[in-house]
């Protein structure tokens, strides 16, 4: 396992991007993966590679029937490499079959083990965009991850103005043009990543804290009208998977030791 120190703010954006993502090595990920409550993992899963045998008996009949919602075949099928390799992954960790692995959901959305007694105390979310997808796992903590692929298209005040809190959007406005695009994914996946380990999804109101977005600033929760007590509550990784994406990782409590896996079904 590989230590990641963190990420230190530094004078510029772009140079801030190449250092961290030349900071975060990750390793072909193991069989029989070890976590500690002081542990994060995170997966990093290629959406676009052949399908196999593993990944159809790993799926669930809610992961087909959920697939079939998608209207498009290359989203239906990077949704079942998705889910199938989060389950493939958790099996890992439980030493359990893929498919016979039971997840619910709470009131929100968020997926949780429904066996506690085998459950081991993990924690996990996943998030998937484009062509990657990361799968957070944690221990007796809650995890929330988001990964955006960067569209510039997507950047519009409208968008700014409907997702940014009040401190977001006047600080959003403060970046140079240059740096609109990486700031605006700064936000949205420190957001989405927050919200996703409180398990709240979007019933928790964007507009009741404020997360960090500046070209150089580490990613943070700076401030919330929620409850004071969260700032300290919560640490927000920045994360590098592949040049074009922008993610974000949220851990209750915080770790010391952070290892960054690429998913191989491979021995």
């Amino acid at each position: 396992m590989q230590a990641i120190s963190p990420i230190l703010a530094p004078k510029a954006e772009l140079p801030t991007r190449a250092a961290g993502a030349a900071r975060q090595s990750w390793l072909r990920g193991p069989l029989s993966p070890e976590i500690s409550p002081k542990d994060l993992h995170i997966w990093r899963v290629g959406l676009d590679v052949p399908w196999s045998w593993s990944f159809d008996e790993a799926l669930s009949l809610d992961d087909r029937m959920r697939a079939d919602r998608f209207r498009f075949e290359s989203d239906r099928r990077r949704f079942c490499v998705a889910r199938a390799s989060l389950r493939l992954i958790l099996g890992r960790y439980l030493k359990a079959k893929p498919g016979r692995i039971q997840l619910d959901v709470g009131d929100y959305g968020k997926p949780f083990l429904v066996d506690r007694k085998t459950s081991q105390g993990i924690r996990f979310n996943l998030s998937h965009s484009h062509r990657l997808a990361l799968i957070a796992i944690g221990r007796d903590r809650e995890v929330g991850v988001d990964i955006e692929f960067m569209r510039p298209n997507f950047v519009t005040d409208e968008v700014v103005k409907h997702f940014f809190s009040r401190a977001e959007v006047e600080a959003f406005a403060a970046v140079a043009p240059a740096f609109k695009a990486q700031s605006f994914f700064n936000c949205w996946t420190r957001k989405e990543a927050y919200i996703k380990a409180r398990g709240e999804g979007l019933s928790c109101s964007l507009e009741e804290f404020d997360v960090s977005l500046a070209p150089g600033a580490p990613a943070a929760l700076l401030d919330s009208r929620l409850d004071p007590k969260e700032t300290s509550r919560w640490r927000l990784q920045d994360l590098f998977p592949a040049p074009g994406y922008a993610a974000t990782v949220a851990v209750e409590g915080g770790f010391s030791r952070l290892a960054l896996w690429d998913f191989d079904q491979g021995p």
